[in-house]
């Protein structure tokens, strides 16, 4: 009975951020519910069912997911079809770390350059949530407001509910205005299939969405290692990077195949180990089993998407804003925008992601570099691009010493 009672509460603590992905792309959101479920089990199976973790939809893939489905006037399938190729590298790359090693791999993706992406990540989400905001300006604020003071002020577990709580009340207000209608959610059979498709695979999509990996890499290692420091134990050893990037690329790879946003390891459930002090990954295999049964409910699927716009604005403000804080904070702990080399990067990557993205959402002007027949490479993708090659560059002699130790103490070892 405890274990079920944790799962649940594992299941509460990923819940809004993995239905929020969805709702504010396109898909099913029981479709990503179920994948995530299954998500779960690949990357604990991946992992050796050693690392407590559970998967849930990717924030990073937002933007470029809508550019898609903009693009090919609505159609998701397309969006699937990179989130196949994102996943797939995915896969490549952890058979990279396992030959090479995660530190010469790492060292592509310093700070300068992974805050600054997860920045632009951030910043280019905001309009969206404002434009969904505009609908109900009022019960956005409440929203956003009550998610806000519940981070802030609330204590213990009651933190990890603060997406559910605000949106929960945004909905009440909603309706009690005459604004929200679920009407729809007594059409809806209780069992159902969710939604699944199958994907479309186009380059223009390709080159769209498969470089925010490079984006969600650092990312993924810091989850890895903030779960590790939880539990007491160093997961970019054992079970290894190379089998936590495996599991989340298998996971995003069946995503995409059926339908779902792509997938990547939860923060707040980590943050729910750490409240709780029970690191049981069988606990995170229970809470997936929850996902995947609760993904067949049909009622509980049509009443999220009937859920009013501007809740989901408001509360999308404060999240997206979240988003933006962690590049920032990623840049200040590092201490790396002191040297005005990497100040330079930081600025060149923010201009070319914000300016970009910020012209083809209100411009609808689409700049970037033509790389294929009618695709470009633009928005995050040119701007990550642009930052490694430029640190790259930039920073050589620190890749030149860091070269040289490592030939001396492969030396040493001979």
């Amino acid at each position: 009975m405890k274990k079920t009672i944790l799962s649940i509460q594992h299941l509460l603590a990923m819940f809004g951020a993995t239905v929020l992905v969805p709702l504010l792309t396109g898909f099913d959101p029981s479709v990503a519910i179920f994948c995530a479920g299954v998500g779960t089990l690949i990357f604990h199976k991946c992992t050796d069912f050693k690392v407590p973790v559970f998967l849930g939809s990717s924030f990073a893939f937002i933007s470029v997911i809508n550019q898609v489905k903009d693009t090919f006037k609505g159609d998701l399938s397309y969006a699937q079809g990179g989130i196949v190729v994102a996943g797939f590298i995915y896969v490549i790359m952890s058979i990279i770390v396992k030959v090479v090693g995660p530190e010469k791999v790492k060292k592509y993706f310093p700070p300068q350059v992974t805050g600054a992406m997860i920045m632009v990540i951030g910043l280019n989400l905001l309009p969206t949530a404002i434009e969904m905001a505009m609908n109900n300006i009022i019960i956005a604020i409440i929203t956003l407001s009550i998610s806000v003071c519940i981070n802030q002020f609330g204590k213990g577990s009651i933190k990890q509910f603060s997406v559910i709580i605000a949106i929960f009340v945004g909905i009440v207000i909603s309706m009690l205005t005459g604004i929200g209608d679920f009407s729809a959610v007594n059409d809806a059979s209780f069992f159902t299939i969710p939604n699944f498709s199958a994907p479309k695979f186009s380059m223009k999509a390709i080159i769209i969405i498969a470089p925010v990996v490079l984006a969600v890499f650092m990312e993924h290692v810091g989850d890895i290692t903030t779960n590790g420091t939880v539990v007491g134990k160093n997961f970019l050893e054992n079970p290894g990077l190379h089998k936590t990037l495996l599991g989340d690329g298998l996971a995003t790879l069946f995503a995409g195949f059926v339908g779902g946003p792509a997938n990547t390891t939860y923060g707040e459930n980590t943050a729910l180990l750490a409240i709780t002090k029970n690191y049981d990954p069988k606990l995170l295999r229970l809470t997936a089993i929850f996902a995947i049964i609760i993904s067949c409910v049909g009622k509980f699927g049509t009443f999220l998407q009937s859920i009013p716009e501007a809740v989901m604005g408001g509360i999308s403000i404060y999240l997206f804003s979240m988003i933006t804080f962690i590049g920032v904070k990623t840049i200040s702990n590092s201490k790396c925008y002191k040297e005005g080399a990497n100040l330079s990067v930081i600025i060149i990557i923010l201009f070319i992601g914000l300016v970009t993205c910020y012209i083809k959402h209100f411009m609808g002007i689409e700049i970037g570099i033509p790389i294929a027949s009618n695709a470009k490479l633009t928005g995050l993708s040119l701007a990550a691009l642009v930052g490694i090659i430029m640190n790259r560059f930039i920073n050589h002699n620190d890749f030149k010493k860091e070269e040289n130790i490592a030939t001396k103490e492969f030396a040493s070892t001979k």
